[in-house]
């Protein structure tokens, strides 16, 4: 029988974070508090329209997470191409992802039987925001962000910087 490496007590968290919210950072809490070693993966190429370039996007991820400090070790990384490859090349045992509501599930649960189908060794392992970021996502904040709503309190200091730079720099143009 072949001897399998067993896996590290360590999970991928990846996701797009355009921009990262304080729900993100209340899932990355609540990760690291289980696993041993949290490995955020910022992913490079989206489907989706993304405000924030990569380089940005991963900055302010680096930044936010420096601030949390507990036993987890957490690190910032890129992400290109198949979460599933990246969980097998790193021997992970999970995949963090989260679930704010009912609407999440749907795809939440596409996307964990596609990774078990590509990495079957490996879980998916779901995390709710605390109570009060559940309604929250990064197309919301964007939005206020865009009309002028205040946005402190739902984002770290970096982000709401950054977003009020950005969306200041699209009105000179």
């Amino acid at each position: 029988m072949a001897q399998t490496r067993r896996r590290k007590n360590s999970a991928v968290y990846p996701g797009t974070f355009d921009p990262v919210t304080n729900g993100h950072l209340s899932l990355i809490n609540r990760a690291s508090n289980i696993f041993d070693e949290l490995i955020v993966a910022v992913a490079k190429n989206s489907p989706k329209d993304a405000l924030f370039n990569f380089e940005e996007r991963f900055a302010l991820m680096e930044k936010t997470v420096e601030k949390i400090s507990n036993h987890t070790r957490i690190q910032v990384i890129p992400l290109e191409g198949l979460t599933a490859e990246l969980v097998k090349k790193l021997n992970v045992s999970a995949i963090v992802r989260g679930l704010r509501a009912v609407s999440d599930f749907e795809y939440e649960f596409q996307m964990a039987l596609m990774n078990r189908k590509l990495a079957r060794e490996v879980e998916t392992v779901y995390f709710m925001p605390a109570l009060s970021w559940v309604y929250l996502s990064s197309s919301i904040v964007k939005e206020v962000a865009l009309n002028g709503g205040e946005v402190k309190g739902l984002v770290p200091l970096a982000v709401r910087k950054a977003l009020i730079e950005k969306y200041k720099q699209r009105k000179d143009l």
